[in-house]
Parts: structure tokens; C-alpha cells; sequence
């Protein structure tokens, strides 16, 4: 199996100028720039109409065809922005309302709404024949990741229990629509590691559909081994985001930023190919393990423009993307069995 791509994730994009607002100007110009695939945020109505699409298979065929017109496959529909509202602290929830509509103004509103719209883009992905759905998970513990002062005993355990019934019924879901929820990994999230996201794991029972989103960016900013996480969840990665990162750590800043803009922090996201993500070794892995799903750019730099980023990021996965061997190497110094041969090279 290969790894599907070039793809680009629409999010950063989207506007309210030509041709970044409408799906179909949009794909025209993802198309020209090489992409085979473009990511849908579905919360973004110059592009996508999510209640609609839950409740018509026919619209969502209409919006699959309007891709098709450009040679584009739609990857996958993104929900982070409503899952993110699926577990608010009440801490955020003023900052988050500019992820929800007017009048979903508390925790509890911004929970009720979070999960019908990601149930909603789970019937969606099943009318259009996706497989996963990128999300954020949201976050109840997020104002106690630095343990001082100290946490109580049996926070963590209630928070991820909480957590887990919040997203239980939607993962039920999940699964009767045959699509995975694939949680990025991500700073602000109460699933932020693989060690939360195990704990995670244990509290909704292991469940099939609870996957993940696979972003190296994050993992440099943490200064956790992202190769590694690969060897070890693997079995889980279900979306792939291609996003380059630097850590420039000084005396001045580290992992935690100081409160300095994007620019001046020791982390920084970065244009692909402008940063320190190993990506050889990313692609190496992941074809390895056989993941065949899309390599989807998602653009976030500091420093450089969009347009060029987006320009650059389609050669630079195109360049990645490994076709796995038909046959061994070394074949042509191979023969047939020759059982004789085998004893006598083992001296029997």
C-alpha cells in the first residue's frame, strides 16, 4: 500500500477573495498548484454546508463532483474547530466562542453543539465514502499540565473520565458510520501526548474508532520523538498532516514561549522544507507500516506567505511520496529452494 497525495487542507486558506471564497474557485487553484486532494473544514459555510450534507447524500455527491471537475479527491472533513467545543473548561470558554455561533456562549451550549455538528460531519464523511475524520478532542485539564500547584489526587482520572463520556456516544456513532475520529495530537488539547492519549484509550474501552491524526509539527514543540510515536501507535494513525516545525530554544525562551508572537518563540511552525522535521524518515515509516491514507499539507509559517507555501507544498510531498518495491533488492543473486544447498550452507 502508498501513501495517497499531494493534499492540501483548505482551513488556512479560506477567505473572503478569489478563489479562496468558494469550494469551486478554490479547487481550481489547488488543482494548478499539483494537489490531488484537498481537506474540508467543515465549519466554514464558504465551502461547505455541514447540516445539509449530513441530510443529503445528494449534496454531498454534488460537492464531491465539484472536486472531481478539478481532479481533486475530497481527503477527509475536519471538525476541529466544533470538537474542540465538544469539552470546554469554563477558564477558555470566552475565547472559544469564536468557534461557535452567536447565542453559544457557555460550556454546556458550546458542548451540545460541538457534538451534534461533529455527529453531523460523521454522516457526512459516510455519505461521501471517507474513512476518518480529523478532530480536536478539547481539553477540561489543560489549566493543570504544568503540575503546580500540585494537582489533587484523582484529577487526572476524573478528567479523562469525563472526557470519555463526552465522546462515547460520539464514537458510537462513528462506528455505525464506518469512519474513524482521528484526534490530533496537539498542544491545548487534553490529549496532547501518547501517554494521554492511552489514558484516553483506556477510559472509552480501547475503542476502534478513537484514532488519531498524525502531525510532526506538534511533536518538535514538545521535543517529543516523533518517529518513535510512529513505531508505537502506528496501528491508530488514521490522517496525516505534512507540516514542518522548527525549536530554537535560548536563554531567553523555550518550550513554553514567554508569551512572544510566533516569530520570537523557541517553537516556531514552518513552511515545509524551512524547518527540522525529518520528513524521509516520516514517509519511510509510514509506508512501512502500510499507511495508505493522504499526506495532506497543512500550512502554518511565521515567515513565509501562503501562496508560496502552498506553491512549494505539492512538489515537496510529491517528492516524498515512496512506491514500495515489487520485489526485493537482492533477487537477482536469489535462486529457487534447493534444499541440498540450505543443509550444505548449514554444514548438516
Amino acid at each position: 500500500m502508498t501513501i495517497q497525495g499531494p493534499a492540501i487542507f483548505l482551513a488556512q486558506f479560506m477567505g473572503d477573495e478569489a478563489p479562496f471564497n468558494s469550494f469551486d474557485s478554490i479547487c481550481a487553484w489547488a488543482s494548478e498548484l499539483g494537489y490531488l486532494g484537498v481537506q474540508v473544514p467543515s465549519w466554514d459555510p464558504r465551502c461547505f454546508d455541514l447540516e445539509k450534507a449530513a441530510k443529503s447524500k445528494a449534496y454531498c455527491e454534488e460537492i464531491q463532483g465539484v472536486a472531481a471537475s478539478h481532479g481533486l479527491e475530497i481527503t477527509e472533513l475536519s471538525t476541529h474547530l466544533q470538537g474542540q467545543l465538544v469539552a470546554v473548561h469554563p477558564a477558555y470558554a470566552s475565547m472559544f466562542q469564536a468557534f461557535a455561533p452567536k447565542g453559544v456562549k457557555t460550556p454546556k451550549d458550546m458542548q451540545r453543539w460541538g457534538t451534534q455538528q461533529v455527529k453531523w460531519c460523521l454522516t457526512a464523511s459516510k455519505h461521501m465514502g471517507l474513512k476518518a475524520m480529523p478532530t480536536f478532542p478539547g481539553a477540561l485539564m489543560w489549566h493543570t499540565v504544568y503540575p503546580w500547584p500540585q494537582r489533587p489526587a484523582g484529577l487526572v482520572d476524573a478528567g479523562f473520565t469525563e472526557l470519555a463520556k463526552r465522546w462515547r456516544p460520539i464514537l458510537d456513532h462513528a462506528d455505525k458510520s464506518g469512519v474513524d475520529c482521528a484526534y490530533e495530537v496537539h498542544p491545548g488539547e487534553d490529549i496532547h501526548d501518547g501517554a494521554t492519549y492511552e489514558m484516553f484509550l483506556d477510559k472509552v474501552d480501547q475503542h476502534e474508532r478513537a484514532r488519531l491524526l498524525y502531525d510532526p509539527s506538534h511533536f518538535v514543540l514538545q521535543c517529543l520523538d516523533y518517529l518513535d510515536y510512529i513505531d508505537r501507535y502506528h496501528d491508530r494513525i488514521s490522517c496525516f498532516h505534512v507540516k514542518d516545525a522548527e525549536f530554537v530554544p535560548n536563554g531567553r525562551v523555550g518550550v513554553y514561549g514567554g508569551y512572544q508572537s510566533w516569530q520570537d518563540r523557541a517553537g516556531r511552525f514552518r513552511s515545509l522544507g524551512d524547518g527540522e522535521v525529518d520528513f524521509t524518515s516520516i514517509f519511510t515509516k509510514l509506508t512501512h507500516y502500510g499507511f495508505s491514507g493522504w499526506a495532506v499539507l497543512e500550512w502554518e509559517c511565521c515567515f513565509k506567505d501562503s501562496q508560496q507555501g502552498a506553491e512549494e507544498g505539492a512538489p515537496f510531498i510529491a517528492s516524498h511520496l515512496i512506491t514500495p518495491p515489487a520485489k526485493a533488492f537482492d533477487d537477482f543473486a536469489g535462486g529457487s529452494i534447493d534444499k541440498k544447498a540450505i543443509r550444505d550452507a548449514l554444514g548438516l
